[in-house]
């Protein structure tokens, strides 16, 4: 029986889920996702706080793991790989079914670590090895250091989700580290196949900042345009640079192409539609990462069609009208992705807090 999801892969992308929980794992309610049609999962530090500071699953585990002597930090590392070895034990069947493309579960590296390639690079080595799942991703901030570490693990042949990108800088910088370190491995004689990477372009926060400005310039025609115009100018330089001559030597190689997701889907304004940035950008080669509500909505009542291309030239005008307006765009995605780092720092030093507790409790 077809649904929503369904009818995404049919156009060309695929929807994943942006959650992961031990309760929803073991009460058989992730499973039932993917029989709907979800095909990947992805996690960050906010998730796992929520999931682990609001169930009391976890509790028995960290209290033993503590009577054993282990740190706040190994206790971390252990609780997060066990919910996403298991996510990914759940997903092989979709990632053998279709060829490596999908059925991927993305963990990210400590996000303290944002600007720090050398200390990425050694975190993403870490989780990779212990992890042990060849349908993991792991989460590379898309920061001005993050190029280094997503070309170095390319190189190696660990899958890339490259995370928190918003411009269109962002995006391009990310996107080259990644064909760089597919040249690399082909330089020292290694097999490109399996070597997997998306770049995560989010969403919903550009529309949340540029809509403050908006207000404050009374420009209320351009409000809630920005985002999608920018995700869909992002699109184009994406099929600049996978879909044309110039990737055509990495492809004939077995290279994959790394495709754009779209993250932060979820509408923060509750003036918009709760379906907004999952309905206008579905298009061929690409990710959309659902958070649950957002899944449901678009289960519920989304309308699915191929929207990714269409209505270019007008999404170029608002765009340029920004910059007529003063507004720097690519200023405010700095901007952005610094907080996005922070945040997602804030929200692993709470769940640390949180451990702790647990510990004694």
């Amino acid at each position: 029986m077809g649904n929503n999801l369904m009818a995404m892969i049919e156009m060309g992308q695929s929807p994943w889920y942006d959650n992961i929980d031990r309760n929803i794992i073991q009460n058989g309610d992730l499973k039932k996702l993917f029989a709907l049609g979800v095909t990947g999962v992805t996690s960050n530090p906010s998730i796992f706080e929520k999931a682990i500071t609001g169930s009391p699953v976890y509790d028995e585990d960290i209290r033993r793991m503590a009577r054993e002597g282990k740190t706040v930090e190994q206790i971390y590392d252990i609780v997060t790989i066990q919910d996403v070895q298991s996510a990914a034990d759940l997903l092989l069947d979709v990632y053998r079914k279709t060829k490596k493309k999908d059925g991927y579960v993305s963990l990210e590296v400590n996000p303290e670590y944002a600007h720090d390639a050398a200390k990425t690079i050694a975190n993403a080595r870490a989780l990779h090895k212990q992890v042990a799942r060849p349908n993991l991703m792991i989460k590379v901030p898309g920061t001005k250091e993050g190029p280094e570490a997503i070309r170095v693990l390319t190189k190696e042949g660990i899958n890339v989700n490259v995370t928190l990108l918003f411009s269109l800088r962002h995006y391009e910088a990310s996107a080259l580290a990644y064909i760089e370190g597919l040249k690399d491995r082909l330089r020292e004689g290694l097999s490109l196949d399996g070597v997997c990477s998306v770049a995560s372009v989010f969403i919903s926060r550009v529309d949340s900042a540029v809509d403050k400005l908006l207000d404050e310039l009374k420009e209320h025609s351009l409000r809630g345009k920005t985002a999608v115009a920018n995700a869909k100018m992002i699109y184009q330089n994406f099929k600049a640079l996978f879909q044309g001559e110039s990737f055509a030597a990495l492809s004939s190689k077995g290279a994959r192409i790394q495709r754009v997701l779209w993250g932060s889907t979820s509408t923060k304004n509750p003036d918009y539609s709760d379906v907004k940035y999952v309905e206008e950008l579905i298009g061929k080669d690409t990710v959309n990462t659902l958070p649950h509500n957002t899944l449901e909505a678009v289960l519920d009542h989304g309308s699915i069609r191929s929207t990714l291309e269409k209505d270019f030239q007008q999404e170029k005008e608002n765009l340029n009208r920004l910059s007529q307006l003063g507004i720097d765009l690519d200023r405010i995605c700095d901007e952005v992705q610094d907080q996005g780092v922070e945040a997602f720092a804030t929200s692993f030093r709470k769940l640390m807090d949180a451990i702790s507790r647990k510990m004694g409790s």
